[in-house]
């Protein structure tokens, strides 16, 4: 398994005011989009990623 490129929400409407997101060795990432390459990594499970989710939906 590969890293895919990060993807950006489609609600950020075209700003770089969002987190982005990609897998990566099975996992997930999330990192702020405003920051850029300098921003913290967050590496999340895919249970986690699922509850994450979840939350961000409500």
């Amino acid at each position: 398994m590969g890293t895919s490129p990060w993807k950006k929400s489609s609600r950020s409407g075209g700003q770089n005011q969002c987190v982005e997101a990609r897998t990566t060795e099975g996992r997930f990432q999330v990192r702020d989009s405003k920051l850029g390459p300098d921003s913290p990594v967050l590496t999340l499970e895919a249970a986690d990623w699922a509850g994450f989710l979840a939350i961000a939906k409500r």
